[in-house]
């Protein structure tokens, strides 16, 4: 059965997982219902273990379908590519280690990063990491982040966002507020800081401030509870956090994207009638369902979306609110470039890969 053409609303405000190398039937009815503004890819959705001439036409194809049943020219085509453990793609894409291990060569990565992202079609990248290294306990980031002082994270994340954006892919800053000090896992439960404001001005908001100094165009938030600032909510639900820190003091005017809404954290929390309203009227524009980690069922989306399409009828969730964050969003889709997807030669490859090598193990010289 149609769904109401209302949802679409929501589809201005999703970034949509797709199940596989193929869009299945489930995907071709969500990319038409729903017309997400962006996608997000995974391992899934390429054809590992096949030659690079292979796999690549056929993720164009792919790409090329979800433009035709999303009915959109321009969208956000958007992959997790930071390197070590949080890599997607198939060979000959190179595999760049850990950010805390690329230190000076950050910009050099990041560019070299972007031209293999901008070959499969992709202009954003979550990326980078502005986390602090500064709990060696932590299950989630680590060695994900650039540096383990508030100054090395910040220009570590800085010159990498530089490198991204000066190659022509956008870039979002992670983990808002903070996710570094973590030491539980919020792909499977909810994380609590017990940090004050006073200390997220010292040590966490550093990168941040200098990601937003450089006009970075998106940051993510942390689905992260920090009871001494808003006890109620974590970060992607809290008013404290998204309004007051992010766009008040930290004067950020850029797009605000939650986290996957799949993960553990808060994936109960989306399920509850008003949630999505919440978390735009605390200050987040755009929402990641990845279908990646609970479910790869397309129902908690539709769910989703109609409780926003419910809140805004009800009036729980304002008109100027999504009306704001709509204008961000297409504001900065309309000078997001639209890149397609091309193969790129040995040679790049080779120099990618010594690079890699370079940063991996620097007293090699290579």
């Amino acid at each position: 059965m149609a769904e109401l053409p209302e949802l679409k609303q929501f589809g201005n405000h999703l970034i949509l997982g797709i199940s596989g190398t193929k869009l299945s039937e489930e995907d071709k009815r969500a990319l038409s219902e729903l017309q997400p503004i962006g996608v997000i890819f995974f391992a899934k959705n390429f054809l590992d273990g096949t030659p690079y001439d292979i796999w690549l036409p056929a993720f164009r194809d792919l790409i090329a379908q979800i433009r035709q049943y999303a009915e959109r020219d321009a969208m956000f085509m958007t992959l997790d590519h930071e390197g070590g453990r949080v890599f997607r793609t198939p060979p000959p894409i190179t595999r760049f280690p850990y950010a805390f291990l690329l230190r000076s060569r950050a910009r050099e990565v990041a560019k070299a990063t972007a031209t293999e992202l901008k070959s499969l079609g992709i202009n954003l990248s979550w990326a980078p990491v502005a986390d602090i290294y500064s709990n060696p306990q932590n299950p989630i980031i680590g060695p994900r982040s650039f540096g383990t002082t508030p100054a090395a994270a910040a220009q570590g994340a800085l010159e990498y966002y530089l490198g991204l954006q000066e190659t022509g892919i956008l870039g979002s800053a992670k983990h808002f507020p903070g996710h570094g000090d973590t030491s539980k896992d919020s792909h499977i439960e909810l994380p609590i800081l017990d940090l004050t404001t006073k200390d997220l001005q010292n040590r966490e908001l550093i990168p941040f401030q200098a990601l937003i100094a450089a006009q970075i165009p998106l940051i993510m938030t942390a689905h992260i509870l920090f009871p001494q600032i808003d006890a109620d909510v974590p970060a992607t639900l809290s008013p404290i956090i998204l309004n007051g820190i992010l766009r008040q003091e930290l004067g950020f005017q850029g797009v605000v994207v939650s986290d996957d809404l799949d993960m553990q954290a808060v994936s109960d929390m989306f399920m509850q009638p008003g949630t999505v309203a919440r978390s735009m009227n605390a200050g987040c524009d755009l929402f990641i369902v990845s279908r990646n980690i609970n479910s790869s069922s397309i129902e908690r989306t539709y769910q989703i979306a109609r409780d926003f399409v419910n809140s805004l009828s009800h009036g729980t969730l304002r008109e100027s609110v999504v009306t704001a964050a709509r204008t961000r969003i297409e504001n900065l889709l309309a000078v997001t470039p639209q890149h397609l997807v091309h193969n790129l030669d040995q040679d790049t490859f080779k120099k990618h890969a010594e690079l890699a090598i370079a940063c991996s193990f620097p007293e090699v010289g290579v």
